[in-house]
């Protein structure tokens, strides 16, 4: 029986749902509230010691890191099934996998934070009450990089350089699209899958004009929300108190979006 361990609106967690989906697994769901330190309590970290989600837990065995989850799981049943068959086909399919954990994860939190979540932490801390909170963090940069986003929003020095990355990103996936349907080809593989949370953070944060002229990516999307296992995997996970704040704020966030698109 495989367990999995996640919390609704996770991107990493979105991913692995979506691979679980498409696989036609059944799981048996362990949700963590991320904003109540769920993933932070003991029994949690005594299966995934850096206190992040998602966790696979398959008949004892625990498996971490969502890229690596998806692999096992394609492994593990019907072998192959979601990778191109040829070598140069997974090889491109790992290089945009490899992206995600190489900043591109990281960038979605900054915007993220920045337009949207910031809201929920004032909604229910004082000031003071974050400062601690952030203060408690071990890691200097990542502290810096969180109080700033919290306090500054759109106005972070942080947020041009996520926005930036992602728009790169956009980019290149058009530009890779113009030769197949899918990512890595013709085959629609786990990169697609991994892709599809971040279109779906980026579409909610109403950051979709970052495709309106690329029309490989728009034409991507409207295949990847057309796939059933989006449905099972994402959309039926959607947050009801987080899209009417992610589509307010994304709209209040658009004035500052374009004019650093433009270069300002």
């Amino acid at each position: 029986m495989l367990t999995l361990y996640h919390n609704d609106a996770s991107t990493c967690s979105q991913k692995v749902r979506f691979t679980l989906a498409e696989k036609g697994l059944d799981w048996e769901s362990r949700t963590l509230d991320l904003r109540a330190g769920d993933q932070q309590t003991p029994e949690y970290l005594a299966l995934n010691p850096n206190g992040v989600v998602p966790t696979l837990v398959d008949d004892g065995k625990v498996i971490v890191e969502s890229t690596v989850i998806n692999e096992y799981i394609d492994d593990a049943v019907d072998p192959g099934s979601l990778r191109p068959a040829g070598a140069i086909g997974r090889a491109r399919m790992r290089q945009w996998t490899k992206q995600l954990d190489e900043g591109v994860h990281a960038a979605t939190g900054v915007l993220s934070t920045c337009i949207a979540f910031r809201h929920q932490h004032f909604a229910v801390k004082t000031r003071e009450e974050i400062e601690q909170q952030l203060a408690r963090m071990p890691d200097a940069a990542k502290r810096e990089r969180q109080t700033r986003n919290i306090f500054d929003g759109v106005e972070s020095p942080f947020f041009p350089g996520a926005l930036k990355r992602f728009d790169r990103l956009v980019g290149d996936m058009d530009t890779a699209l113009e030769s197949g349907p899918w990512l890595a080809g013709d085959t629609f593989s786990l990169a697609d899958v991994a892709y599809a949370p971040y279109a779906v953070r980026l579409d909610h944060l109403q950051l979709g004009l970052l495709w309106d002229e690329r029309p490989h990516v728009a034409a991507w999307y409207e295949r990847i929300r057309a796939r059933p296992a989006f449905k099972t995997a994402l959309v039926d996970w959607f947050n009801p108190k987080y899209l009417p704040l992610m589509a307010e704020k994304g709209q209040e966030a658009l004035p500052r979006v374009r004019g650093i698109l433009a270069g300002g």
